[in-house]
């Protein structure tokens, strides 16, 4: 099982806001010592639980908004997207950062008038902790901010969240939010993308352009085709089903490749598809507005019926159970065994880097 460490700089921006780490550590049901430099590491989906908590225990109804503007992070890709040429420049190294220090993956799409920044897959884009999107989105924001060193506000920011403090969202942004939307999204003007910053430092990125790389080539040596593929599964799982030429297609070989690579691997393309709606379905049960016949949609089953039958055989209990259990910080085996954590759900060797 493959897990990261808590980002110091997120840890260092808790405190900032008078938000004792270790206490929300233990509210999460994780180990108070995670927040302690090079003690244990943490599960994406146990990042995004520490998210949830933190959401009910902060004052503050966007304090994922604030967490951007303190302490910036001091992860290459983000000290590199701070002193980019451009803003556009700049948002390809915090999409690589947030990949790479969360497992999550953020695409870019540009059209003639508009660039957008969004997570991909249905259940990521809708199941993701409002904190955890508050504090990417605004983090963007801030970089250009920052970087431009004049206002610059996004055309509009779309949640999938109901409406929640949208006064405080728009004095933020300087824009109209869009609640209840389709996708979670903070959208800019495509001439945003063409102003320079003040913070341009070509010499600091030569330096930084090698350790760049060889920490994504520690990441590529990490990966198997196995996890490759079963990224790809979470990413277009989203009320279909999947074939396999599908997601041999996204990763460039031929469907016999795939099937040998795998079987090498000791698995299978079925097995693959399963625990990708397994770790997806624990992820969605976190989120309180997914309900039983949603969460099936979204991972491709024709009826709720069919996406019982498949959880009750991997977790032992009915998804409502589970996420009793999940909300009391208990978690239950088949065997009926009880566990301090759940396996995650988004693996940061799953991601394929081009």
């Amino acid at each position: 099982m493959n897990k990261f460490r808590l980002p110091e700089t997120f840890l260092a921006k808790l405190k900032a806001a008078s938000i004792n780490p270790a206490f929300l550590l233990r509210k999460s049901s994780l180990p108070p010592t995670l927040c302690s430099p090079g003690d244990g590491m943490i599960s994406p989906d146990q990042f995004f639980r520490l998210c949830h908590t933190l959401e009910k225990v902060s004052e503050d109804p966007a304090i994922g908004l604030r967490l951007a503007t303190l302490n910036p992070p001091c992860h290459l890709a983000n000290i590199a997207a701070r002193h980019a040429r451009t803003f556009g420049d700049a948002l390809p190294h915090l999409a690589r950062s947030t990949a790479l220090c969360f497992s999550e993956h953020i695409e870019i799409v540009k059209t003639k008038n508009e660039c957008s920044i969004e997570f991909t897959g249905a259940l990521l884009n809708e199941a993701a902790p409002a904190v955890f999107l508050d504090l990417a989105f605004a983090l963007v924001h801030e970089t250009g901010r920052r970087g431009t060193q004049q206002p610059l506000h996004p055309l509009r920011v779309e949640l999938t969240r109901k409406a929640s403090h949208q006064e405080i969202y728009e004095a933020h942004y300087g824009c109209r939010v869009r609640f209840k939307a389709r996708r979670n999204s903070i959208v800019f003007r495509t001439g945003d993308l063409r102003l320079p910053f003040a913070t341009y430092n070509a010499k600091l990125l030569a330096i930084l352009g090698p350790k760049y790389d060889r920490e994504i080539a520690r990441l590529k040596t990490r990966q198997t085709t196995s996890s490759r593929a079963k990224w790809v599964l979470k990413r277009v799982l989203g009320g279909q089903y999947p074939d396999i030429y599908e997601v041999a297609k996204a990763l460039g070989m031929s469907t016999r490749t795939l099937q040998r690579r795998i079987a090498e691997e000791g698995s299978s393309f079925r097995e693959l598809l399963s625990d990708a709606r397994r770790e997806l379905a624990r992820l969605s049960l976190q989120h309180p507005s997914f309900g039983l016949s949603k969460t099936a949609s979204l991972l491709g089953y024709e009826d709720p019926n069919s996406f019982l039958r498949a959880f009750r055989m991997w977790e032992g209990v009915t998804p409502s159970e589970w996420r009793a259990m999940e909300k009391a910080g208990l978690r239950q085996t088949p065997a009926g065994l009880t566990s301090p954590s759940i396996e995650n759900a988004f693996r940061s060797p799953d991601i394929p880097l081009q």
